[in-house]
């Protein structure tokens, strides 16, 4: 790969960030692969974060609600994406709190009724054990899963009453 210049990989950063959210550690790994010096790479750093291109919480509050509204992510999933993102640990449990367990149980309980419906199982135990798992595949932590797990059942014991 041809060598960039300084201000060419400040070009491509900036025009990259204008697109759409991105964090410093993405921005540093690119710079890595385009093997930018790292006094180069300070600087530009220095620069996209002086002139907001990227804003690491702002990313984090983008990133955390896209997971959780389309990908359909629990707080577990979110939380070590953000990790893998090199988020500060304070970030990342500030925005994770301001996510209320409404929002995690709207996600989860159209999942499980899905799930519910297209699952084998011999009994109401072994259906339930495989509805926990697949939640908490999906990130979701123990006391979601339970709100949704009882108004499933819940649910369930109205329909067959009627």
């Amino acid at each position: 790969m041809k060598q960039i210049s300084e201000k060419e990989a400040l070009l491509r950063l900036s025009a990259l960030c204008a697109q759409g959210e991105h964090c410093q550690w993405e921005m540093t790994e690119k710079m890595h692969r385009w093997e930018i010096a790292d006094d180069a790479q300070a600087r530009i750093m220095e620069r996209l974060l002086k002139d907001r291109y990227i804003d690491d919480e702002r990313y984090a509050r983008a990133f955390v609600l896209d997971k959780i509204r389309y990908n359909k992510w629990g707080r577990r999933k979110v939380e070590q994406a953000l990790w893998q993102k090199h988020i500060d640990d304070d970030i990342r449990q500030r925005v994770l709190d301001d996510v209320s367990d409404e929002e995690y149980l709207n996600v989860l309980r159209p999942l499980l009724k899905q799930k519910r419906r297209s699952t084998k199982a011999q009994s109401d135990y072994e259906l339930n054990q495989k509805l926990i798992r697949f939640a908490v595949s999906r990130g979701f932590t123990f006391d979601i899963i339970r709100q949704c797990m009882e108004v499933e059942n819940e649910d369930e014991y109205l329909d067959s009453a009627d």
